[in-house]
């Protein structure tokens, strides 16, 4: 074979060779190109292309508080149960199993928001309920070692607006037992009082009832 015909031979398998170097570099900037559009695409998608790197930080990192709630009554599983500050009583009962087929859910509040320490009572059919839900908190324990310490000086204990049952503000002067359902019903579904003052915006309570209960009253 002559010299001549060997140069031809390589300069053809050179040409060969570039063509095949450039066909693979032209499909692999493609498929790139076409990875990196699925993943903005995915970006977009999902929210994430127009947020910062600020805005996600925050919500990874918010805070969530948990609250302790004590349910009974009829409910599948009875006992202490978690929940996150701002959960409602439909969340209580559906975290405890949900409520048993004798529960009576038209008695409660639903969308009653829970605080911490808080005890419910899930009614059943026919059975007539004062309150379903009270307040467990320490504060509770040193209003009545305070009452307890009253009664050995012979003083008259106050009775709390926030704790107290039925029996116990129909005893206040002027409070019937209608009076005192309409305290019981504004407390579950405005939460507790803040200060006995805020006992007036009970409808039937005006100025002149309240100034008559405010040194037997307490919260």
């Amino acid at each position: 074979m002559s010299n001549k015909i060997k140069i031809i031979i390589s300069l053809f398998l050179i040409s060969i060779l570039f063509i095949c170097i450039i066909i693979y570099t032209f499909v692999i900037n493609n498929n790139n190109e076409l990875v990196f559009e699925n993943f903005t695409s995915e970006l977009s998608y999902n929210g994430i292309e127009n947020s910062n790197s600020e805005e996600i930080t925050n919500v990874v990192n918010k805070e969530i508080t948990i609250i302790a709630i004590h349910i009974t009554g009829e409910v599948n599983n009875q006992g202490i149960i978690y929940l996150s500050e701002g959960s409602r009583l439909a969340d209580a009962i559906a975290l405890a199993g949900g409520e048993t087929k004798n529960a009576d859910l038209s008695q409660i509040n639903l969308a009653y928001i829970l605080e911490d320490g808080q005890k419910i009572y899930v009614p059943k059919k026919n059975e007539k309920i004062s309150e379903y839900i009270t307040i467990g908190t320490g504060n509770n324990v040193i209003e009545e070692d305070s009452n307890s310490l009253n009664n050995l000086k012979g003083e008259k204990s106050k009775v709390n607006i926030n704790t107290a049952t039925l029996n116990e503000l129909d005893s206040l002067p002027g409070i019937g037992p209608s009076t005192a359902q309409k305290i019981i019903d504004y407390r579950q579904e405005n939460g507790n009082f803040k200060k006995i003052e805020d006992l007036q915006n009970v409808k039937g309570i005006g100025t002149a009832k309240y100034e008559e209960l405010k040194n037997e009253i307490t919260v």
